[in-house]
């Protein structure tokens, strides 16, 4: 049996705009998603709201597997100390390999050397994969805002974890 070919997690490159924006479309579930599916004209993926600087991808051999945003949570001075997972996506192909845990740790890693001693997510109840990953690093539910999202017609609660970074 041979071992999947290892990636690289590095930061993310203005080029890497419209390799994101069909990895962001065609990793798009109603498992995590509080939008309806994108449609066209899509937008650019990088805008005033998510630069570059703030994701880190996951390549294979020059093939994006995935990417995770770490931003701040608020532009606030009194929340500097805080990053936030703003979002997280992993081709299917490269599921089970890894990659997302991978991404999330090599985002603590960044929150860590940004200065952060906390990072925070958001993620929906119902999206029990991302929820097990994100425990098994240490993440603890700080919070849940029960039935937040209709999604579908149906309450969906809106969880909110948390980690100290030391």
């Amino acid at each position: 049996m041979t071992e999947p070919e290892t990636f690289v997690i590095r930061g993310a490159l203005p080029e890497d705009g419209g390799p994101l924006g069909l990895l962001d479309r065609a990793t798009w579930s109603p498992l995590h998603a509080v939008l309806p599916a994108p449609a066209e004209p899509y937008p650019p993926f990088f805008d005033e709201r998510s630069r570059p600087e703030e994701l880190l991808v996951a390549e294979r051999g020059g093939v994006l597997l995935g990417y995770v945003r770490v931003g701040r949570p608020t532009p606030f001075p009194s929340n500097a100390h805080v990053r936030q997972i703003q979002g997280l996506a992993v081709a299917a192909e490269a599921r089970g390999q890894g990659v997302g845990r991978a991404l999330l740790r090599a985002a603590l890693a960044k929150a860590r050397a940004d200065g952060a001693t906390r990072i925070t997510l958001r993620v929906l109840g119902h999206n029990v994969p991302a929820r097990a990953l994100y425990e098994a690093e240490g993440f603890a539910v700080e919070g849940v805002l029960p039935g937040e999202f209709l999604l579908d017609g149906l309450p969906v609660d809106d969880v909110h974890m948390g980690r100290p970074l030391s």
